[in-house]
């Protein structure tokens, strides 16, 4: 991958009540992103956060062609499931690239895949609700064992109690 690069994680169950805050953050970030040099974004395509984030890189895409978006899938079936849907399947067809982590499903591929994004990722954006477990705090892990600038965008009540327990460094 060329220039610069960003992820995204977050939750697949934002509340209602949150997701226009959440939409409007990560499209700051995103924004931020691009002013800093970015070019190249990552997205997992799962539903909520990722697809929102997906959305706003296509639309970002009509005033700077330069921005692309790449697809980054746990396994070929997910992938055969979002092509199902017109809405994914029109996200993934305007992907600049699609790489499926690998073949058959198995217990630990979806931190691979994440993994994989932040390996692959100067920038982290993380919609984070304070967890202890699930693939956000995994994620979030992996951009401090890799040194990579995290972003968070906080949501929910769960934020204070773990917080500490993350650390909040930053590059």
């Amino acid at each position: 991958m060329e220039g610069k690069t960003c992820c995204v994680s977050g939750h697949r169950d934002i509340l209602a009540d949150e997701t226009a805050h959440v939409k409007e953050a990560l499209r700051q970030e995103i924004e931020k992103a691009v002013n800093d040099g970015f070019t190249a974004f990552l997205s997992g395509f799962a539903d909520g956060v990722d697809q929102n984030f997906a959305e706003i890189i296509l639309e970002m895409q009509n005033e700077n062609p330069n921005l692309k978006l790449i697809a980054v899938l746990p396994y070929q079936k997910r992938m055969d499931s979002l092509y199902q849907k017109e809405h994914t399947n029109a996200l993934l067809d305007a992907c600049a690239e699609v790489i499926v982590i690998q073949e058959e499903y198995r217990p630990n591929v979806y931190a691979k895949r994440n993994r994989y994004m932040v390996e692959h990722s100067d920038r982290v954006i993380a919609v984070y609700d304070g967890r202890e477990k699930g693939g956000t705090v995994k994620t979030i892990r992996f951009a401090h064992q890799f040194r990579k600038e995290l972003r968070e965008i906080p949501v929910g009540l769960n934020l204070d109690k773990n917080r500490t327990n993350l650390g909040q460094s930053r590059r």
